[in-house]
C-alpha cells in the first residue's frame, strides 16, 4: 500500500524490482543536504571539507541551528560565513530563515511555547470584618540579588599577571572589548602549513612561541614578501594558544587597525580604554607593522604599549614586508626592540613546496589535485602562495560550472595558456647559444660557477630571456646555469630590466636578441 504524502515527508523514488517505492526523509536533514549542495555549487570558494563535520540541529522559530565542532570554527562561521549560509538556507527552504552557529557545548534554546490562557481568579468570599477594617496580603520585603558578572576575562595561571584592570571600565565593555579583531581562520592552523627551505626557521620559531608564549622569542618578528605565509603563521600561533589556553586574552589585529583605534581614542578622549585594551592582553599579534612608518604619535604610543607588555612577560608577535632596520622612518628605539627577540624571514616557496601547497589547498576545499596538474600549476605560478590559492579556487569554480574533470586541459584554460601554434618553442639551450654568440663567450662558461663580469652579464641576460620566453620555473631556469637557486634568477631578471631602462643601447641589443629568438631562428 502506498504511503500517503505529508509536508514532513519527501517522496524519493527508487527502483526495486521494477516498482517505485517511496521512502521517508528527515525534513531537517533534507534542508541541510540541499543547503550544502547549493553552497558547493554557488560558493565553492567558501566551502571547506570540514563543513561535513557540522551538525544540523533543526529549524525552530525561523532559525536553523547548526553545531560546530570547536569554538574556533563557530566564531569563524559566525563572522565570515553567515551571509552565504543564510542565503543558501532561504534558497533550500523557500522561507525567510536564518542560520545560527553553536559551539560544541553551547545549549540549544528550546522553542518558545504559546502562552497559556490565564485561569479566572476565584471571587473572594464576603468579608465578615467591620467595614473600617481592610486586609492586605503580606508582601515579603525585597531581597538584594547579586547579579553575576559573566564572561569577564581572568588572567590565565600560565602567564605573568599584568596590571590590574581599570575599575572605570564596565564588565559589559570588557566582554566585547576584543570583538573587533581580525577573524581567525581555522584553515591557517599549523597542520595546514607546508614547511619548505624558505620558511623552516620561521615555522620552528612560531611553534616555540605557541607552546610557551612570553618565554621564547619575545618579540617574534616575521618578515617577507606579499603572500608568502606570514599571516598563516600569525594565525597559527593564535589558534594554537587558544586551543591550549582557552582563558588567554589574545588580540589579533592589523597595524591599520591599531592606528585607527588610536586616532579614534584620541578624538573621543578615551585613551584609558585604548590603553587597557592593548596593554591587558596575554598575546598581542599585529600584522603589517611596517605601516607604522612616518606615524610619529602612533609610534610613541606603540612604544609604550610594547614596553608595558614586554615588562609583564606578555607575548608580542609582529609581521612586516621588510626587516626592522629596513622599515623607513621607524624610530631607532622601536627598531632596537623589534630586533631584541627573533627576526625570521619567509622566502618564496620552491617547486616541491608549491606542489604540496596546491594539493593542501585543494584538499581543504574537498577535492584532490593529481600530480601532473599540481606540477603544471607550480611551474606556471612561482611568485607567492596567494596566487597559488587563487588558481585552485578558479579551477574549482570552472570545474563546477562546466561540470568538467580537473585535468591539464582545464589547467591551461584556467591559467590562460595559449593554444599551440605553428611558431616554434624557444628552448633554453637556444637562448644560451644566441647570447654566447652575441657576446663572444663560451656556452660552458655561462653554465659554470664563474663570476667574472664578462660572463656574469651574458648569464643574467640568458636568465632574463628564459624567464620571458619559456614556461620554465625559476628553479628550472637556475638549474641550467650551474644549479643556481630561484633568488639568483630573480636578481638577474631585475638587473637586466633596470639596465634596459637606463642604457638605451643595451635595451636595443636585448630587443634584437629577443626578436631573433621569437622569429624562429632557434
Amino acid at each position: 500500500m502506498p504511503v500517503p504524502w505529508t509536508p514532513s515527508m519527501e517522496v524519493e523514488l527508487s527502483v526495486h524490482g521494477g516498482k517505485m517505492k517511496p521512502s521517508r526523509v528527515d525534513p531537517d536533514a533534507h534542508i541541510w543536504a540541499t543547503l550544502l549542495k547549493h553552497m558547493r555549487a554557488h560558493k565553492p570558494d567558501i566551502c571547506r571539507q570540514w563543513f561535513d563535520q557540522l551538525e544540523p540541529l533543526g529549524v525552530a522559530g525561523g532559525v536553523l541551528r547548526v553545531r560546530a565542532h570547536s569554538l574556533i570554527h563557530r566564531d569563524y562561521l559566525q563572522r565570515a560565513c553567515s551571509g552565504p549560509f543564510n542565503d543558501a538556507a532561504q534558497t533550500a527552504t523557500g522561507r525567510l530563515i536564518s542560520v545560527r552557529f553553536l559551539g560544541p557545548d553551547e545549549p540549544v534554546e528550546p522553542s518558545p511555547k504559546p502562552a497559556a490562557t490565564p485561569k479566572p481568579e476565584p471571587k473572594p468570599a464576603p468579608s465578615t470584618d467591620p467595614p473600617h477594617t481592610v486586609h492586605r496580603p503580606s508582601t515579603p520585603a525585597p531581597t538584594a540579588e547579586l547579579t553575576p558578572v559573566e564572561n569577564v576575562r581572568e588572567a590565565p595561571r600560565e602567564f605573568v599577571p599584568g596590571p590590574a584592570p581599570n575599575a572605570s571600565i564596565s564588565p559589559e565593555t570588557l566582554e566585547h572589548l576584543y570583538d573587533d579583531g581580525l577573524v581567525l581562520n581555522p584553515d591557517y592552523a599549523f597542520d595546514g602549513f607546508v614547511v619548505g627551505p624558505g620558511n623552516r626557521l620561521a615555522h620552528a620559531a612560531a611553534l616555540a612561541v605557541a607552546s610557551n608564549p612570553g618565554r621564547h622569542y619575545n618579540p617574534f618578528f616575521v618578515h617577507g614578501g606579499v603572500g608568502l605565509g606570514k599571516t598563516h603563521l600569525l594565525q597559527a600561533i593564535c589558534l594554537a594558544i587558544r586551543a591550549q589556553r582557552p582563558d588567554a586574552v589574545i588580540y589579533y589585529t592589523s597595524c591599520e587597525g591599531f592606528m585607527t583605534q588610536f586616532m579614534d581614542a584620541v578624538a573621543a578622549g578615551a585613551m584609558h580604554l585604548f590603553r587597557h585594551k592593548f596593554r591587558h592582553v596575554d598575546v598581542l599579534v599585529i600584522d603589517d607593522i611596517h605601516f607604522l612608518a612616518k606615524r610619529d604619535r602612533t609610534q610613541e604610543e606603540f612604544f609604550h604599549t610594547f614596553n608595558s607588555l614586554f615588562q609583564n612577560g606578555k607575548q608580542i608577535v609582529l609581521s612586516s614586508d621588510a626587516p626592522p632596520h629596513e622599515i623607513p622612518d621607524l624610530e631607532d628605539r622601536l627598531v632596537s626592540r623589534f630586533k631584541s627577540g627573533l627576526v625570521a624571514e619567509v622566502s618564496p616557496p620552491d617547486f616541491e613546496t608549491r606542489v604540496q601547497i596546491l594539493k593542501n589547498k585543494a584538499r581543504l576545499r574537498g577535492f584532490e589535485l593529481t600530480e601532473p596538474v599540481a606540477q603544471r600549476i607550480a611551474q606556471r605560478i612561482d611568485t607567492n602562495i596567494r596566487e597559488l590559492e587563487g588558481a585552485v579556487i578558479k579551477l574549482q569554480m570552472m570545474a563546477t560550472v562546466d561540470k568538467r574533470e580537473i585535468d591539464l586541459d582545464l589547467v591551461k584554460a584556467a591559467l590562460g595558456e595559449a593554444q599551440p601554434t605553428e611558431e616554434p618553442t624557444v628552448q633554453i639551450p637556444t637562448i644560451i647559444e644566441a647570447v654566447a654568440d652575441f657576446f663572444g663567450v663560451k656556452m660552458v662558461d655561462m653554465q659554470s660557477k664563474r663570476r667574472q663580469r664578462s660572463v656574469a652579464l651574458p648569464r643574467q641576460l640568458c636568465m632574463y630571456l628564459a624567464r620571458r620566453n619559456t614556461r620554465f620555473s625559476l628553479e628550472e631556469i637556475g638549474g641550467y646555469f650551474g644549479g643556481r637557486d630561484h633568488t639568483t634568477v630573480m636578481h638577474a631578471v631585475k638587473i637586466v630590466q633596470q639596465r634596459c631602462t637606463t642604457d638605451a643601447e643595451f635595451g636595443q641589443q636585448v630587443q634584437s636578441l629577443e626578436s631573433r629568438l621569437r622569429g624562429g631562428r632557434g
